[in-house]
């Protein structure tokens, strides 16, 4: 690589993808409906992004890039009534045309958000029986897992459950097998998977924003374990595994827009509670509330709204920086934050800030924006963050791999409060956040404690 330039990226989470399944009752085109359900999904992946669809044999369109760079007008008019879509964003290394989804093998197409934790060692059994793997991509292994068992015999449930029983970790898929269409989550339900159906349609998604552009009525969300099956028109769901379900707690402090229902609940209602709780909690005296842009936004308007606190927007986004952008070495990560971010002066300028963010994770970006602010002239800076410390490795989908890469680790709030530079620290506590969200949820990161029992074994391995 050439070091005279670098990639900064966000000290943000990151997490796999967005995945579409949909199905056409009325045999209609069904390529527009994945490509408007991808747009919508944009937001959990921007790096690459496909679809497949079956029409006497899988038909595929893969590419790196935005779904509107990808696909054009022809490939829309692809024909076929059942396909599947997704959206990527690698955790680790460059984003490589071999590991774009949907994969494809024989008649069988898996689209997967989540993180196999188990992967190794699944993929060197799956080696020794003799499968050639062209990818770095842990969802590799379940299409052929899929396929090995379906050459044997199994019925497609039999192959599901034995799928589920051998992976450990978190998957929410969309899969073709010849023309049927199947989903199925993992048995803890980490990873987000909604449902939808008109007197057209069966779509499957990641989130509601796909079934809304689409005109697709939301029916409700698979569980964990549960295995959906779509052909000759109709759908059957069955409960295959019944274990506690554990959701991830980022899709709705960060991950997912606000205007979709995941779990039954509303995001944006979600991130008002986070908001009100964190004023209840850790209230401050100020003179206005800003926020990092964006999934902070809603939360921030709430804070303000009860400690009767004026709201601003100190802080705009410049859209058109992706993920990542390359910078010259020589120029500092501070500058690389004043390309992505820039401040309101008026509304900073002698002001004593509350700044509103959804999690810290290295401390390396907020750090670089309590600087901005603090430079620009505020007064005080007081930083408020709607979900408790992270503290542990996620072995489930999110870019967050070692202990040591956290602000948190070993550290106090206090001590991160002085490390970047703010006049105070405050977190939302487990206990609130469990409150604001209502729903049970996976707090692995922020407690180790791990729903499976693979993760918790490379948890406790990192620290020996």
């Amino acid at each position: 690589m050439d070091n005279s330039n670098f990639y900064f990226c966000d000290d943000k989470k990151t997490e796999h993808c967005g995945v579409v399944g949909a199905y056409s009752k009325t045999n209609k085109k069904i390529a527009p409906v994945l490509y408007r359900a991808m747009v919508s999904l944009q937001h959990r992946g921007q790096d690459a992004a496909g679809f497949v669809i079956w029409d006497n044999g899988l038909k595929e369109k893969k590419g790196i890039g935005l779904v509107s760079n990808i696909f054009n007008e022809n490939d829309l008019e692809i024909s076929g009534s059942v396909g599947v879509g997704h959206t990527r964003y690698p955790t680790t290394g460059l984003c490589m045309m071999n590991d774009v989804q949907p994969f494809i093998n024989n008649n069988i197409a898996v689209s997967h958000n989540g993180q196999i934790s188990n992967y190794k060692i699944v993929r060197q059994n799956l080696e020794a029986r003799g499968f050639k793997f062209i990818s770095s991509v842990d969802s590799e292994v379940i299409i052929y897992i899929l396929h090995e068992k379906l050459n044997e015999g199994k019925t497609i449930e039999e192959a599901i459950l034995y799928l589920m029983k051998t992976l450990d970790g978190a998957y929410s898929l969309t899969a073709l097998i010849g023309n049927t269409l199947i989903v199925f989550k993992d048995p803890n339900g980490i990873k987000p998977l909604v449902w939808g159906e008109n007197k057209e349609l069966v779509m499957f998604a990641s989130e509601t924003v796909a079934l809304d552009a689409n005109g697709i009525s939301y029916r409700g969300d698979l569980k964990g374990g549960e295995l959906a099956i779509v052909r000759n028109g109709k759908l059957v769901i069955k409960q295959l595994i019944n274990t506690v379900q554990r959701a991830c707690m980022f899709e709705y402090v960060y991950f997912s827009r606000p205007d979709s229902l995941i779990n039954g609940k509303l995001v944006m209602e979600v991130r008002k509670n986070l908001g009100r709780i964190l004023a209840r909690e850790h209230p401050v005296k100020a003179d206005v509330v800003i926020y990092v842009p964006d999934s902070a936004c809603t939360a921030a308007s709430e804070y303000a709204h009860v400690l009767d606190i004026p709201h601003e927007e100190g802080l705009i986004k410049n859209r058109y920086i992706g993920r990542t952008f390359i910078m010259p070495a020589q120029e500092k990560r501070a500058d690389a934050v004043r390309m992505k971010l820039n401040t309101v002066k008026h509304i900073i300028i002698g002001k004593r800030i509350v700044l509103i963010d959804d999690s810290i994770v290295r401390g390396t970006t907020i750090k670089e924006i309590v600087s901005l602010i603090r430079n620009i002239g505020a007064k005080e800076i007081h930083v408020r963050i709607t979900c408790p410390p992270i503290r542990a490795p996620c072995f489930y989908g999110i870019d967050m791999s070692t202990y040591s890469e956290f602000a948190a680790h070993k550290r106090t709030a206090h001590e991160i409060g002085k490390m970047i530079g703010a006049d105070s620290l405050e977190y939302l506590s487990l206990e609130e956040l469990k409150e604001a969200i209502g729903l049970p949820i996976c707090t692995g990161c922020l407690n180790e404690n791990y729903p499976t029992g693979y993760a918790k074994m490379l948890a406790d391995k990192q620290k020996m």
